[in-house]
C-alpha cells in the first residue's frame, strides 16, 4: 500500500522558469532536479530538498493554487522568513495550529506556500 509521498505538484505559467529558480531555489534553498525527457520538453521546474520534491508543471490556462498548499517543515523559520521578506515576498504568520509556528507566502505565481516547526 501506500508507504511515502513521491511528490507534490504545483502549476505555473509558461516561460517562467527563470522565476521559479529564483523563489525556490534562491530564496527557499531548493535544489533543482533535472527532468527526464520527454518530460523536460512540456516545460516547468523541478526541486529537492531532502526528501522534499516540489514539482512545479506548465499549466494553461493558468490558475494558481490559492487554497490547495504544500506544507513544508523549517528549522529555521525565522531566518527563512526574513528571507522571503528580504526577497519582496510577503509572509503571513498564523496562530491557529497549536504546538506549530507557521506562515503563508505565496510563490511568485501566487501559489499559496505554507511553511511551518514545532514550537
Amino acid at each position: 500500500m501506500l508507504t511515502n509521498l513521491h511528490h507534490v505538484q504545483l502549476s505555473m505559467p509558461a516561460g517562467q522558469g527563470k522565476k521559479a529558480r529564483a523563489f525556490y531555489g534562491d530564496v527557499l534553498g531548493m535544489d533543482e532536479e533535472p527532468k527526464p525527457e520527454p518530460l523536460a520538453s512540456r516545460g516547468g521546474v523541478w526541486f529537492q530538498q531532502g526528501a522534499i520534491r516540489l514539482h512545479l508543471g506548465v499549466e494553461t490556462p493558468f490558475s494558481p493554487a490559492r487554497k490547495a498548499h504544500p506544507a513544508m517543515c523549517c528549522d529555521q523559520i525565522n531566518r527563512l522568513a526574513e528571507r522571503l521578506l528580504d526577497a519582496g515576498y510577503a509572509v503571513r504568520w498564523d496562530d491557529n495550529l497549536p504546538g506549530m509556528r507557521r506562515f503563508y507566502t505565496d510563490d511568485p505565481f501566487g501559489n499559496r506556500i505554507e511553511i511551518l516547526s514545532a514550537g
